[in-house]
C-alpha cells in the first residue's frame, strides 16, 4: 500500500511547479563531492555513488513528536542495560533474559565485564531502523543498531543540495532543518571527553563509508584519523601531529568493529587498529563512541526482550513497539515457527546488512524442511518475524513516480541529553516487491524531511 497522507499531496502539488531539469543536479552533486558508498565484492574494490532519490519521506511535526518520544525511551533503555550487563547483571538474576541470551551471543565481551565508562553513557550514537505498518499506520522497530551505526552524512549531504536546487519548495513546505546534527555530535562530545581532542577513527579510503567518516568529521570539529596517526603511552591515547608534537585525544568516534581496534585485546591480525587503545579505555582516560561490547545490544535475539527492559529499567509502559517476533529458543515459539515457516521472515541473529534474511514463502518445500532442521538444531541462531506488510512511498523510477518499499534509519546522540534528530536515511528497494531495501543489497536512499509545527 502506498503511503499518500495530505503531506505527500502538497509536496507534489508543489513540486510539479518547479523546473525539473534541475533534477540532473543532484547527480553531479554527489559527483563532484563525491557521496559514495563503496563495495569490496569478489576481491575488487567499486567505488559507486549512493543511488539517490528526489522524492523525499516526509514526516508530519505531531508523528516525529511521538517518534522522538519513543526512540528516545528506548535508547534510555538500552543503555541501561549494556551498563547492567557490563556491571551488577541484575536483569539475569532477576530472570527477565535468560543467561544464554547474553552469555551465548559471540557479541557479549565478557573480559569487559566492570569497564565504567564516561559519565555511564554506551549508546552515544545510535541508529534505529523502523517501518511503516500499512495496516496499523504505526511505526514498528525493526533492528537497534548500536556499534557503528552509518548513513547519516547521505541525507545530510544531499540535503544541502535540494536547499540550493529548490530553495522555494523548502521555504513552503516548512521543513525543520537537520543540519545541526554535527552540533549535536560535537555537544557530546565535550560532554563525555576526559580530556584531549576528539578524532573520527577510520580504516582508510577503502572503507565502504569513507565519504561519511570524513564528512562527519568535517560538521563535528574532529579529526579524520586512521590508526597510523595515533599511539599510545603511558595509558593516554596520542595524536602525532604535523609538527611533531603529540596531543591527548579524549574522544575516539570510532569507524571500525571491536574485532578491529586493538590487535593486542582481539584480532591480532588487524592492521587498522591501535596497539594498547584498550589499555587507555579501561583506565578510563578515553570515551569510545560507541562503547567496546555494545554489540550485545543490537543481537536479533535481545532485540526480542528490549520492551521488557523498558519496563524492568525505566517503570515505563513501551511507546514504540518491536515488530511481532518469536524466537524458537523458547518450546512454544519453536513449534509455532516450524508449523507456520511458509509464511514467516527468518533471520540469522549473527548476520546484518540484509544478509541471512530468509523468506518462508519464497522457499521450496526442501528448502523448508531443511531451515527446520537448522532451528531445531541451533534454536538460539534464529529469530522469526511475522511479514509486515509496510508502507510503500512514491519513487522516481526510469523517469515516473512508483511505489517501492523503504524503511527508515533514525539517529539518536546521546550525551547530557537523548536527542532524536530531525532528519534521517530512508531507504528504499530498487525492485518492485522487494522488502530488502540495504544499501549492501543495491537499495537506495531517500531525504527525511521532518515539518515543522
Amino acid at each position: 500500500m502506498l503511503e499518500n497522507n495530505d503531506s505527500y499531496k502538497r509536496f507534489f502539488a508543489l513540486f510539479q511547479q518547479q523546473n525539473h531539469t534541475r533534477l540532473s543536479g543532484f547527480d553531479d552533486f554527489m559527483q563532484r563531492q563525491g557521496v559514495t558508498f563503496n563495495l569490496y565484492k569478489n576481491n575488487q574494490f567499486v567505488e559507486q555513488t549512493f543511488p539517490f532519490d528526489a522524492i523525499p519521506r516526509i514526516i508530519p511535526a505531531d508523528e516525529f513528536a511521538r517518534l522522538s518520544k519513543g526512540l528516545a525511551q528506548r535508547v534510555a533503555a538500552l543503555n541501561a542495560f549494556l551498563n547492567d550487563i557490563y556491571g551488577e547483571q541484575k536483569i539475569i538474576k532477576d530472570g527477565i533474559i535468560p543467561p544464554d541470551f547474553v552469555f551465548g551471543s559471540k557479541a557479549y565481551l565478557p573480559s569487559f565485564h566492570g569497564c565504567a565508562v564516561t559519565k555511564q553513557i554506551r549508546t552515544h550514537i545510535s541508529g534505529l531502523d523502523l517501518v511503516k505498518d500499512s495496516a496499523t499506520n504505526e511505526w514498528l522497530i525493526l533492528e537497534d543498531n548500536l556499534r557503528v551505526p552509518s548513513g547519516a552524512s547521505y541525507p545530510l549531504s544531499i540535503r544541502r543540495a535540494y536547499r540550493q536546487l529548490f530553495p522555494q519548495l523548502f521555504e513552503q513546505m516548512s521543513i525543520i532543518p537537520s543540519d545541526h546534527y554535527g552540533d549535536r555530535l560535537s555537544a557530546m562530545y565535550d560532554h563525555v571527553n576526559p580530556g584531549g581532542i576528539s578524532v573520527v577513527l577510520s580504516p582508510g579510503r577503502f572503507n565502504s563509508a569513507f565519504y561519511e567518516h570524513s564528512y562527519l568529521a568535517r560538521i563535528s570539529g574532529a579529526r579524520l584519523v586512521t590508526n597510523e596517526d595515533l599511539f599510545v603511552e603511558n595509558k593516554m591515547l596520542y595524536l602525532r601531529s604535523f609538527n611533531g608534537k603529540r596531543v591527548r585525544v579524549g574522544v575516539v568516534y570510532r569507524r571500525l568493529d571491536d574485532d578491529f581496534l586493538d590487535p593486542l585485546s582481539f584480532r591480532n591480525d588487524s592492521m587498522i587498529g591501535v596497539p594498547n587503545l584498550m589499555s587507555v579505555y579501561r583506565a578510563g582516560n578515553v570515551a569510545l563512541l560507541n562503547a567496546v561490547g555494545n554489540g550485545i545490544a543490537d543481537d536479533k535475539g535481545i532485540y526480542y526482550f528490549v520492551p521488557k527492559m523498558i519496563g524492568y529499567y525505566l517503570g515505563e509502559a513501551p511507546l514504540m513497539s518491536n515488530a511481532p517476533t518469536f524466537l524458537p529458543w523458547f518450546e512454544s515459539d519453536r513449534r509455532y515457527v516450524i508449523e507456520n515457516l511458509h509464511r514467516l521472515v527468518i533471520k540469522d541473529v549473527a548476520e546484518a546488512g540484509g544478509y541471512g534474511v530468509l523468506f518462508g514463502d519464497k522457499l521450496s518445500q526442501q528448502q523448508l524442511s531443511d531451515l527446520a532442521a537448522h532451528i531445531n538444531a541451533e534454536p538460539r541462531r534464529f529469530i522469526a518475524q511475522e511479514r509486515i506488510e509496510f508502507y510503500d512511498i512514491p519513487t522516481f523510477i526510469n523517469g515516473k513516480v512508483e511505489p517501492r518499499k523503504s524503511d527508515l534509519r533514525m539517529y539518536i546522540v546521546h550525551g547530557e541529553d537523548i536527542n532524536v534528530w530531525a532528519g534521517g536515511l530512508t531507504r528504499f528497494a530498487r525492485e518492485e516487491g522487494n522488502y530488502l531495501v540495504n544499501s549492501s543489497q543495491g537499495g537506495g536512499f531517500k531525504d527525511t524531511w521532518v515539518l515543522g509545527a
